[in-house]
């Protein structure tokens, strides 16, 4: 499918909102769409109503990973990435069925909720490095995210045993659970437990090793003289155990010895279905950080449009950010695990959203593959919501009661196509990511919600996220629509 440019006259107005100005040729991307989707000068576009759809009982691409050519270059490992609950994911995750979309949301407003706290009181803090001061948070417990939804198959140990776990940037420690442990103590799932004496290189972390003491907020003491790890989440789910070392392999011929990861013998919380978490985190502990030596701390991701197709995790490439608009990572000094970005304008149908004073945005933007639906400052999202029910109105769509946090909702039964305007989001440096139309409407409604406050950190949820491959090296963060 073609990709569509941003006119310079458009970006200019986006981008006098922006912190950053940027050279009148600054590159944008508009959507590209699935269902025979119709581009009008860049403001609407027209896509089939079943394209909206996020639910299904067939996974569409059921093969190995691929990741487009463009994106292969170098050394690099690419692993198949689904939905947790979608027909795409591994069967032994499927223990039970998705929740309903409220539920959905309700977890995910923990979640936000979580993040911003961990992120209040950086404005301010925001700098320009991919280094980070330690994290000013109480020492008695880790902390990290609950509430996740995309999942990828990995092999652990020698000889190798499959574990199906969570992805997810917000968070350091990756773990899986460990046998013995009998419930309660051990969730339900449908992999055998893994059994650290049945790997030849499996080592429990001494107490005294670097690696326990660079657990810092994470470590729970010794037993044994084995190092132990703790990590609750924001949604009141937690994970314990020994800290251990083993043979990760990451894809065919793609292997990393030693893997530093939690060995859980005791979890509780909403993790049932799948074996433990792969940890993309920026501190020392997070896969990424581990993998630096061999893949050059370079990762992207492409989150699957809708949970009846994959997308993929790739480590190490594409080494060059050409094809990206790329936006300047920061870090939020009490909060060094997120990846950060500045968010500094919005448009709609191809026309800034007026009305919002760039110091709402002052407290940055998380870029989270956990959280579910965008975060916004409230004055941000009421002039989106505002000017998204304006640009509708001419369509004449009815109205739907809203689910949860999401007050703009419609019905679109009656239809078989339904016309949308365009929604982009705008980055420091110019930066700009026109949204898909899965990434625009979730369930029917508008997939945004407001924040805690002006100036406090927005979130980019996963909806607007699907179908864009998105690149993390230590200095930028880049964005590239169309790619899954």
């Amino acid at each position: 499918m073609a990709a569509f440019v941003v006119s310079p006259s458009q970006l200019h107005r986006v981008l006098l909102l922006s912190w950053f100005l940027c050279a009148a040729g600054a590159l944008g991307f508009l959507p590209r769409h699935v269902a025979a989707a119709k581009v009008g000068a860049g403001s609407y576009v027209t896509v089939s109503a079943a394209s909206l759809a996020a639910s299904g009982t067939t996974c569409d691409d059921p093969g190995p990973a691929i990741a487009p050519r463009q994106l292969i270059n170098g050394t690099s490992a690419v692993l198949r990435l689904a939905h947790r609950h979608g027909p795409c994911a591994p069967s032994r995750s499927s223990v039970q069925a998705g929740p309903p979309f409220a539920d959905v949301l309700r977890a995910d407003q923990r979640r936000a909720e979580y993040i911003q706290r961990r992120v209040s009181g950086a404005r301010g803090n925001l700098k320009l490095t991919a280094s980070s001061r330690p994290a000013t948070v109480p020492a008695t417990m880790g902390y990290s995210i609950g509430t996740l939804q995309y999942v990828v198959t990995v092999s652990l140990g020698t000889p190798g045993v499959p574990q199906t776990v969570e992805l997810d940037t917000g968070s350091d420690v990756s773990w899986v659970q460990c046998k013995p442990c009998a419930p309660p103590a051990c969730y339900s799932q449908k992999d055998p437990l893994f059994d650290p004496a049945g790997s030849s290189t499996y080592s429990a972390v001494p107490c005294a090793a670097d690696a326990c003491l660079e657990l810092e907020i994470f470590g729970e003491g010794c037993s044994s003289s084995q190092c132990r790890y703790v990590v609750s989440y924001g949604d009141g789910s937690n994970t314990t155990g020994v800290y251990g070392s083993d043979t990760l392999t990451l894809s065919p011929g793609n292997t990393l010895s030693p893997f530093l990861f939690g060995c859980g013998y005791a979890q509780t919380g909403l993790f049932a279905g799948i074996d433990g978490l792969l940890g993309l985190g920026r501190q020392s502990m997070s896969l990424k950080s581990q993998a630096a030596g061999a893949y050059g701390g370079v990762f992207s991701y492409c989150l699957p449009p809708k949970e009846t197709s994959t997308g993929y995790l790739t480590l190490g490439a594409p080494s060059s950010a050409a094809g990206f608009a790329t936006t300047a990572l920061l870090t939020a000094w009490n909060a060094p695990t997120f990846y950060m970005v500045m968010l500094t304008g919005i448009s709609v149908g191809g026309q800034a959203v007026g009305g919002v004073p760039t110091s709402v945005f002052a407290g940055g933007t998380v870029v989270d593959t956990g959280t579910v639906v965008t975060r916004l400052p409230p004055t941000a999202y009421a002039a989106l919501r505002s000017t998204f029910r304006a640009a509708m109105a001419r369509y004449g769509y009815p109205s739907a009661p809203p689910i949860g946090i999401l007050d703009t909702c419609y019905d679109f039964s009656r239809y078989d196509a339904v016309t949308l305007p365009t929604v982009a989001l705008v980055f420091g440096g110019g930066a700009t990511l026109a949204l898909e139309a899965p990434g625009i409407l979730s369930s029917g409604c508008l997939a945004f919600a407001p924040n805690t406050g002006d100036g406090d950190a927005a979130i980019l949820g996963n909806v607007q996220q699907r179908s864009v491959a998105v690149r993390f090296d230590g200095s930028s963060v880049g964005f590239m629509p169309g790619a899954c």
